[in-house]
């Protein structure tokens, strides 16, 4: 009995995504077809030249926008931005601060002490042994 092996293949949409660029900016033969995990790793591994100018001036998915502005996804929605933004408008919104801005990254500031604080206190936990429950 021998088995064979199937190549592995996702969707335009999971590739844009695991290589963190805007589907809609990329080429029409990324969008019409499939991707193989082969296919994946090469573009990982040696970009074409769409993909470097995608990576370095977008438009960029909301999850690399949120993290290039070190703000939640959420923050941005309830900053108003719904769209893919470009690098110079991501640097001009770092530039201008305004006060959505503002606000969703001291949020972010004190979510990620939080989840420090959470995480030193589980380890802290960890460590010690466990009190029986009355």
């Amino acid at each position: 009995m021998t088995s064979h092996q199937t190549t592995q293949t996702m969707k335009p949409a999971t590739a844009a995504k695991k290589l963190g660029v805007y589907l809609e900016a990329t080429p029409a033969e990324f969008q019409e077809g499939v991707v193989s995990r082969s296919e994946l790793n090469a573009l990982q591994a040696d970009p074409p030249e769409w993909l470097q100018e995608l990576r370095r001036n977008g438009p960029h998915p909301r999850p690399v926008v949120a993290a290039k502005l070190g703000v939640s996804i959420a923050g941005l929605a309830r900053g108003g931005v719904t769209d893919a933004l470009t690098t110079e408008q991501i640097d001009a919104l770092k530039k201008d601060l305004p006060e959505w801005l503002q606000k969703e990254r001291a949020t972010q500031v004190e979510v990620r002490k939080e989840a420090a604080r959470i995480k030193e206190r589980n380890a802290e936990r960890a460590g010690q042994p466990q009190r029986p429950r009355p």
